[in-house]
């Protein structure tokens, strides 16, 4: 008799989620739903009527994982509908951020799998390398954006500053010798989660991949009229369930679509490895490219040019685009502004493209290696589901509310 099985919330990621696994008498999953349950807060709501600059600041606030990515794809959705081309080295400037974040983010999350990969006489080896190449990562988005979680420098229509040449030198130094031990880690990495012993086609799908870029994003690479959202009522196959899910299932070319390191590795590098290993090796390897990038970039930055472009903020009413790869997948945001006020404002984060992959990618193993497929996709739940509390006679927020829901 088949039986199921609900794990809620789950743990290691950002949020709240639930996963309803239907096993047989064999422990087989024959069916996995992975949702969100984190409570919707309305971020996009609350930016309606407020000037643009406000966007980048509120949405970086949206999950404490993501903040650059969202800055970025908040900021680049703005100068598309205000119609503002940044500067040159503001670009390198803002490519240079998000690279350094790829690489923090990254080692994070291999902090977070350590538990299910790393034996214990590697444990120390491995959690001092993780701290290692995070301070350095965020020594370097702090030096460049402002600071390391809120990065402020990051403003509509380039960047606050550009850095001293001294800075470049010093930053440039510093990538350079942490190289050899983030070629170290990933090989470390690499290697234990080859060497765990998962089944063979674990979280393997079929559905297709998308990325606008290697490493940044590029908004003529994602097509609005490709794109459509349902309702997690009309997605999952029990009612029930559908009623709990809090997130919309966003969907390309009318279909699920996976996002994410092994998706960029597919779209720009070949890469032909699918399910919860591929995902870890690609997540790794995507650390040495982006310190490759980063390191280029400071070789290539003109310390001495403008950073911020000349603009005319009142807007005409053009739907703006900002297309980021985050490391957990494509963030893109849409902005409206009109009468130097945003008319519209939504996000479509990474994790929303993801969870709706969870499903099929958990069927047919033993239920016990079900959190391996949530690990490998690193979901962080609050990205995808925004919502503030307000009381009814006030009209105020209920801070203890907003934690305790």
């Amino acid at each position: 008799m088949s039986e199921r099985i609900v794990i809620s919330p789950t743990s290691r990621q950002e949020g709240h989620a639930e996963l309803v696994l239907e096993v047989d008498d064999e422990g087989i999953v024959t069916k996995g739903r992975y949702f969100s349950i984190t409570p919707v807060r309305g971020l996009e709501k609350m930016l309606l009527g407020k000037a643009p600059e406000t966007a980048p600041v509120f949405t970086q606030r949206i999950c404490g994982v993501c903040p650059i990515p969202h800055t970025l794809a908040s900021t680049e959705a703005v100068e598309d509908s205000l119609d503002i081309e940044p500067p040159k080295a503001a670009k390198l400037l803002r490519e240079l951020t998000l690279a350094a974040h790829h690489v923090n983010s990254h080692a994070i999350h291999h902090f977070l799998i350590a538990q299910d990969f790393v034996p214990e006489n590697l444990m120390k080896t491995a959690i001092e390398s993780v701290s290692e190449i995070r301070k350095n990562a965020q020594y370097v988005v702090d030096m460049v954006a402002g600071e390391g979680i809120h990065p402020s420098d990051v403003r509509i229509g380039g960047m606050a500053d550009n850095i001293t040449e001294l800075a470049r030198k010093r930053l440039y130094a510093r990538l350079k010798q942490l190289k050899p031990k983030v070629n170290e880690h990933v090989e470390l990495i690499i290697s234990l989660v080859e060497e765990k012993g998962l089944p063979e086609g674990l979280g393997a799908h079929n559905q297709p991949t998308l990325a606008t870029h290697q490493l940044y994003g590029d908004r003529t690479k994602f097509d609005l009229d490709r794109f459509t959202e349902v309702m997690p009522e009309s997605w999952y196959d029990d009612p029930e369930i559908g009623k709990r899910a809090c997130s919309t299932i966003p969907l390309y070319d009318g279909r699920s679509v996976e996002v994410g390191p092994r998706a960029r590795f597919v779209e720009f590098q070949g890469f032909k490895e699918r399910g919860v290993v591929a995902q870890h090796v690609a997540r790794a390897l995507e650390m040495k490219t982006a310190l490759s990038r980063a390191i280029d970039i400071l070789d290539e930055l003109d310390t001495s040019a403008p950073v911020m472009a000349d603009f005319d903020i009142t807007g005409t009413g053009k739907l703006g685009v900002g297309a980021i790869e985050a490391p957990r997948g494509l963030d893109v945001h849409l902005a409206q502004v009109a009468d130097g006020k945003i008319q519209f404002y939504s996000a479509l984060v990474p994790t929303t493209w993801n969870i709706p992959t969870m499903g099929p990618a958990t069927e047919g193993f033993h239920y016990e290696y079900a959190p391996h497929v949530i690990r490998a996709y690193d979901p962080c739940l609050s990205c995808a589901t925004h919502m503030m509390v307000i009381d009814d006679e006030e009209k105020t927020p209920i801070k203890s509310e907003m934690v305790r829901i």
